[in-house]
């Protein structure tokens, strides 16, 4: 190799190591730690030659420093110390600094043993040098640590933020807004309600009183945000946090949620505006998907109504679990190419996993089937305004029956494995023309679960927050107009969930459900509507005023879960019921005497149902 070529690689290595930040700060961390050893044995030597030793030992020493770093650098390399697994300053890499010092001490006190004859140094200098070199490897390290935790000493734009929580949560968020130079917020005061932590300061930060005191603080440091660092908060914090914010006239944030940060969103920038969701009054129920969830891996799964809220969440959850093949189908195009973007970054609609077809076409849905053979059907397309489908009852009979009649008949042509069935609340003791629409679907999925011996099920479930068309938008987008919110009656409530949380019962069903049952989620105690409407427009900081419509045709003052004569199982999971409905042959069907019984009365499920 010539000169010119040898110069040409030490330059190319050279640049790769400034280049390349972690492996510029591990070798550095390995010299410093070697040459610490080699400091500490010269500095053993000095204490103790005022004693007894000459300067003949200063060679010896020499040697076994120099023996010590290059121990250390192997042992610290074979424990990872040099290569990027433990955060800098940690107590992980304190933990493993102190075992590969340790073991050097060892091996160089041994050695040292051994040669007693042929050298002069004592057996004490490795031990007062085992102490000087750890103390000069942690001592830069906590000088590192420290300088990156005050790097921020200034606030910048940064907004002045008080922390409501100081605990764990409280301690991880101010140490990052203090660490990170791009945070926009800058802690200056911490909030909490428990009396043991009223004299505690995390990273300079006091705690300045309790929520009580939110206003007054916001007064004494100028803040214009706080920030709630406590786990699962429940509804009745959140909403005394946000009405004493709204009254200091400061915004309130709430950290991401574990899906989030699972997700990587957990950066400081990320908190988010707290929500209706967050102050409905009801926790999220953790069906544990994640447990029974495997079904789905290395199977080909296909969702109907893949574009809608329900259906694009469904095929974002089920694609975390790895299927063979996922096929997302509907007749809404622009829906389509939204949630293949969200699954895949493109939306050319130019692939096989996106299927445009309408679930009223028989022939469509069965070619479509004999094709793609799905294992696993989640069938979410429907119809579900109910207002609308009270004017043309007809097409709810055209989609959510007959339409999951061409998907069960399809479903079971192809021997589809397990197929969920999605359903709602109103298919419970039916009074409208969406209720009764969805529970002949589900006895017609109950029917199709008897007669293969499969999953065929459906999953029951309340009104889902977020959902397209659904109560909140519809307020937020009344609010936004200046007014005014309608809402049916002072008194009707409602069940509601998450898109989320729906999702993971729908996909917990297919785990643990049996052929022909309908799963329901034990969603708590109902919402009043009223109070949503109220909390919203409180929360949207404008006057608007409430006017009551009355309910409307078919509509219920309180939803209702489980029908009179249907007796829940909690079986398997805690929150999760099982029950049973009435099977329904697809060629009991008859549209006309449906309609018929249907303006006879909406009011008696029996005579509404087909017979049988």
């Amino acid at each position: 190799m010539t000169s010119l070529a040898l110069a040409d690689a030490l330059t190319r290595l050279l640049i790769a190591i400034y280049t390349r930040g972690q492996v510029f700060r591990s070798i550095v961390q390995a010299l410093w730690d070697a040459l610490s050893w080699t400091l500490a044995f010269q500095g053993a030597r000095i204490l103790l030659n005022e004693i007894q030793f000459s300067s003949g030992i200063v060679l010896e020493s020499l040697m076994l420093g120099l023996l010590a770093g290059g121990l250390q650098t192997l042992i610290g390399t074979l424990l990872y110390l040099y290569r990027g697994r433990h955060p800098y300053g940690s107590f992980a890499e304190v933990w493993a600094l102190l075992l590969s010092a340790f073991l050097v001490f060892v091996i160089v006190q041994i050695a040292t043993l051994l040669l007693r004859e042929s050298i002069s140094i004592s057996g004490a200098l490795p031990i007062i040098a085992f102490m000087i070199a750890l103390a000069l490897m942690c001592s830069i390290r906590y000088l590192k640590r420290l300088l990156l935790e005050r790097r921020q000493t200034k606030m910048g734009d940064a907004q002045r933020t008080i922390v409501f929580g100081a605990g764990h949560l409280g301690a991880q968020i101010i140490r990052r807004m203090l660490t990170d130079a791009e945070s926009p917020y800058y802690p200056v005061a911490l909030l909490d309600d428990d009396a043991a932590r009223r004299h505690r300061e995390l990273d300079g930060v006091r705690v300045l009183g309790t929520s009580r005191d939110l206003e007054d603080v916001v007064r004494r440091t100028g803040a214009t945000t706080v920030i709630v660092a406590i786990a699962r908060a429940d509804s009745a914090l959140l909403t005394r946090v946000s009405e004493s914010a709204t009254a200091a006239g400061i915004a309130v944030k709430v950290l991401p949620t574990l899906d989030q940060i699972i997700d990587g969103k957990s950066r400081i920038a990320d908190v988010r505006d707290i929500s209706i969701e967050d102050i409905i009054g009801r926790h999220i129920v953790d069906t544990e998907v994640g447990s029974v969830a495997g079904y789905l891996a290395g199977r080909r799964v296909l969702v109907t109504g893949a574009g809608g809220s329900i259906g694009a969440e469904l095929c974002r959850q089920i694609n975390r679990y790895g299927p063979a093949e996922l096929i997302m189908l509907d007749r809404d195009e622009t829906a389509l190419q939204g949630v293949q973007l969200t699954l895949t970054g493109q939306g050319l609609l130019d692939t096989p996993d996106v299927v445009l077809a309408d679930i009223r076409d028989s022939e469509a849905l069965a070619k479509i089937f004999t094709e793609r053979r799905p294992e696993i059907v989640f069938h979410a397309a429907a119809l579900k305004h109910l207002p609308l489908l009270e004017q043309y009852p007809a097409e709810a009979w055209k989609s959510n029956v007959v339409g999951t009649a061409n998907v069960l008949g399809a479903a079971m042509s192809a021997d589809v494995e397990i197929f969920i069935n999605i359903s709602t609340d109103k298919a419970a003791q039916p009074t409208s023309v969406l209720g009764h629409s969805k529970r002949v679907a589900e006895r017609l999925t109950a029917w199709a679960g008897k007669a293969t011996g499969r999953t065929f099920v459906s999953v029951r479930f309340g009104n889902v927050l977020g959902s397209r068309g659904s109560m909140l938008p519809t307020f937020a987008s009344m609010i936004e107009s200046g007014g005014p919110v309608t809402v049916t009656h002072p008194d009707a409530t409602r069940y509601f969930m998450t898109i989320p949380e729906a999702c993971q019962l729908v996909i917990h069903a297919g785990g643990i459900a049996e052929a022909g049952e309908v799963l329901i989620l034990a969603m708590g105690q109902p919402v009043r509507i009223l109070d949503v409407a109220q909390k919203m427009i409180a929360m949207s900081g404008t006057d608007v005023p409430i006017v009551f419509t009355g309910l409307r045709q078919g509509e219920k003052l309180h939803e209702e879960l489980e029908g009179i004569d249907e007796k829940l199982d909690f079986r398997v999971h805690p929150k999760i019921a099982h029950t049973q409905v009435a099977p329904l042959s697809p060629q009991q069907l008859d549209q006309q005497e449906w309609l018929e019984r249907l303006d006879e009365s909406r009011r008696d499920t029996d005579l509404v149902e087909p017979r049988g």
